[in-house]
């Protein structure tokens, strides 16, 4: 999907979203600048792979935050981590380097990438900030309906704390 698909998909299934174009953005520091109506939603999303590439995740936290792999890995008892290739997001996912979000999922034919979403997005007020599959925009979610996109489509979604 891309991001007029992702729009229409919302749309179509009648899910609250309001949606900020803007400029591409590459990282956080870059969206920074761009006037947000949720800044306290933003989210960061990081995808890895475990040491023998049999294992993909997505994993999304609170923009402010930084993700520790090695505690990460040890709290999901996953194997090591690094980051994913390009190559590796452009085939399983469908999306380039700065336009990792959540619903690239959906073009996830295989269903095998697990998705770890920080538990934080469901406090108060309950929302999340994605890139619609480009880097060009942000989606605004309820969390509780980001994570039932994600199950709908087949995909695991896990909430976890994410520990600095």
């Amino acid at each position: 999907m891309n991001k007029q698909q992702i729009y229409d998909y919302l749309q179509e299934n009648s899910i609250w979203h309001e949606i900020t174009e803007h400029k591409a953005v590459y990282n956080m520091a870059e969206l920074a600048e761009v006037p947000c109506p949720y800044p306290e939603a933003d989210a960061k999303n990081l995808f890895v792979r475990d040491d023998k590439k049999q294992n993909y995740y997505l994993i999304t936290v609170k923009g402010e935050k930084r993700v520790n792999l090695k505690a990460f890995r040890k709290a999901q008892r996953t194997r090591n981590l690094s980051f994913a290739s390009a190559e590796d997001l452009l085939e399983r996912l469908a999306l380039i380097p700065g336009a990792v979000t959540p619903l690239g999922v959906l073009n996830d034919e295989t269903r095998s990438v697990q998705v770890f979403l920080d538990q934080d997005f469901l406090q108060e007020p309950g929302l999340v900030g994605v890139h619609p599959n480009e880097n060009t925009a942000t989606v605004w979610l309820k969390t509780e309906d980001l994570i039932r996109i994600i199950r709908e489509h087949g995909n695991e979604v896990v909430t976890f704390r994410c520990e600095e």
